[in-house]
């Protein structure tokens, strides 16, 4: 297993290496500058920004600049948000987008399983087709419709929880993790049903039922497991994307998290605090990725001996 985790971890090298050359110089490329929108400056202005950037140096040489600043952790400074790092920014970013995905990855999967295991163990019955329904529904509406259609309900209607805003209260979080949690509670309900429709099927399932045990001991204890393992395949890039916050909800609701971050830096053409951003997400994907293939390994042991 020791030996398994650390060809994993290897693969990350050139995997965040390639993210970050594909990034750079595709941000580059593409049309406009960080400083365009400022056409007030006069062009000795401009060029001395340019000079101060680097950016009037060759694409491989502003590349090599960039990946040895990483050696030393820096992400160089934002070119529009004056006088701060990327660093900065996404570390002030970093722990609102984490407290809101994280309580929304609790809520899709708590939520998920138990909606997929509830219809799981009533296959064809009305129950089982509501909430199957229900499920395809939260993953057909997107976020930027559930979220105002939240706000008007809860916030202004009923006046029970804030429309918007950040003030690091549970309040203020409840919302938003509602928005985020939906489409990925949807999908793991699915996931749950499908595969614990299928473990129930199973040979050893039949002589348990045989032996008389409980339905309910059947599937927390034989079903469950093997069941969960599609649901942890699809929990690697999903806790990544919950974690760093959705770019929809985070501007809907006015969260200072990394993705509004995202947002301001494609659009101003901010090159290093773009590329912060997706280095970040990158390694966060990679990270939960690693941790998802370890948990599987422990539930299914034919993953160690492979």
């Amino acid at each position: 297993m020791l030996s398994y985790a650390g060809r994993r971890l290897l693969t990350a090298v050139p995997t965040l290496f390639v993210l970050i050359a594909l990034s750079f110089f595709l941000m580059h490329l593409a049309p406009g500058g960080p400083f365009d929108s400022e056409r007030s400056l006069p062009p000795e202005i401009e060029a001395r920004l340019a000079a101060e950037f680097h950016l009037d140096e060759p694409l491989w040489r502003q590349f090599g600049r960039y990946l040895g600043g990483l050696l030393h952790g820096d992400l160089g400074p934002s070119f529009q948000y004056e006088g701060q790092t990327v660093s900065g920014l996404i570390a002030s970013g970093a722990p609102v987008s984490a407290a809101i995905g994280a309580a929304a990855m609790l809520l899709a999967l708590s939520g998920g399983v138990a909606l997929g295991a509830i219809a799981a163990m009533r296959p064809g019955s009305r129950l089982d087709r509501g909430l199957m329904l229900i499920a395809l529904t939260g993953l057909s509406v997107p976020s930027y419709v559930v979220a105002p259609l939240l706000i008007l309900i809860f916030a202004l209607s009923l006046a029970w929880l804030p429309a918007g805003g950040w003030d690091g209260g549970i309040a203020a979080a409840v919302l938003p993790s509602i928005a985020l949690a939906l489409p990925q509670l949807a999908a793991i309900a699915r996931l749950t049903r499908g595969a614990l429709a299928e473990a129930l099927d199973a040979p050893w399932i039949r002589t348990a039922r045989a032996k008389g045990l409980p339905e309910h001991l059947i599937v927390l204890r034989h079903a469950l497991k093997p069941a969960l393992l599609p649901v942890l395949s699809y929990l690697g890039p999903a806790a990544a994307g919950l974690m760093t916050g959705s770019v929809v909800v985070e501007q809907v609701f006015g969260i200072p998290g990394i993705g509004r971050y995202f947002v301001q830096g494609a659009l101003n053409r901010d090159y290093t605090l773009v590329l912060g951003v997706v280095l970040f997400y990158g390694a966060l994907v990679i990270v939960f990725n690693f941790i998802v293939d370890l948990a599987y390994g422990a539930l299914d042991p034919r993953v160690r001996l492979a």
